[in-house]
């Protein structure tokens, strides 16, 4: 069986400070949903940034926490969305990358920490990988839903053209402007540091 430490690298408690950085950072993606950039036709947010910010600075069990609150309270009905709120947003052909953020964010929390040194261009491509597995979830449910659940055909190219190509320069300022911010404000000691797992807590016997 599992040595007698493991469950607790899965413990769910939470610390006054880690609870007030997660809610923070609730508060955070939430208002980055409506924090709106225009840029020619189109408008841009700032949610994804601070996904990439909570993952960074809370590490990958706090930052994966605290998005995945902000996704269940837009699904109980907060209108914490876009476009609102409610159950109902698993139809929107764009709620993937609510899931892609969840799991961008523990990405980028757990790759962070596995640096032995962190500067600005690791972070930076820690952030591009995080940017890659937004999409591929992102792109991969706005084809399915618009083909299979709302019956709103799209091709596979427009999707990946107006879903992904077309985003990839600002979303890629995000990571750029959150790999530095994240270096400054771990010099500043804001990162919450979380212990490295030992090899025997995962050891069979």
């Amino acid at each position: 069986m599992y040595h007698q430490n493991f469950k607790e690298v899965f413990s769910l408690r939470l610390s006054l400070r880690e609870m007030i950085l997660c809610a923070m950072f609730v508060a955070l993606v939430a208002a980055g949903a409506f924090i709106r950039i225009p840029v020619g036709t189109d408008v841009y947010t700032l949610q994804f940034l601070f996904t990439l910010l909570a993952g960074l600075l809370l590490g990958a069990r706090l930052g994966a926490t605290a998005v995945a609150t902000y996704v269940l309270l837009g699904l109980v009905g907060v209108p914490v969305f876009a476009s609102g709120g409610g159950p109902g947003y698993v139809l929107q052909p764009t709620f993937g990358y609510l899931i892609g953020f969840i799991l961008q964010a523990w990405y980028c929390g757990a790759a962070a920490r596995r640096l032995s040194a962190r500067n600005f261009k690791r972070l930076l491509a820690i952030n591009g990988v995080g940017m890659a597995i937004v999409y591929v979830i992102g792109i991969s449910y706005f084809y399915f839903v618009s083909n299979y659940v709302i019956d709103a055909p799209i091709a596979v190219w427009p999707v990946i053209f107006y879903c992904g190509i077309l985003q990839v320069v600002p979303d890629f300022l995000l990571c750029v402007a959150a790999a530095g911010l994240a270096v400054r404000l771990e010099r500043a000691g804001v990162w919450v540091k979380e212990e490295r797992v030992k090899s025997e807590v995962w050891r069979v016997e």
